[in-house]
């Protein structure tokens, strides 16, 4: 007899469809940019908190990058990752990326209460 591992079901499983990529130069600091993106008064000015799935970001690596999830406010509710990355330019400014994936939930099985089912011989 096989031991199957059960899935998480608070863990959706996602898959990325596809991506547009936007790249901006500014004068600002780089920190300066990273404070915009990460500070919640300021991001809600032009990321407005209804926009997101979640207020706090799925992940971060302070100074350099932070990924929120973000949600359509009408059905079929469509989910996309919004990535923000931030580097120093040559000219002392800031090299920031936005990088918008859309997202699918991955079909889940018919059995996914995990129970292993065998044919009868």
């Amino acid at each position: 007899m096989s031991d199957a591992a059960k899935p998480d079901p608070s863990e959706d499983a996602l898959i990325v469809k596809e991506a547009l990529v936007l790249e901006f130069e500014f004068d600002a600091p780089p920190a300066k940019v990273w404070r915009a993106v990460t500070i919640p008064e300021l991001r809600e000015r032009w990321l407005p908190d209804c926009d997101l799935a979640g207020t706090e970001p799925e992940t971060s690596i302070p100074g350099a990058e932070v990924r929120y999830r973000m949600r359509d406010s009408e059905p079929p509710f469509r989910e996309s990752q919004v990535i923000f990355k931030i580097e120093p330019n040559v000219s002392g400014g800031t090299r920031f990326r936005i990088i918008q994936q859309t997202c699918a939930k991955l079909p889940q099985p018919a059995n996914s209460n995990c129970c292993l089912m065998r044919a009868a011989a």
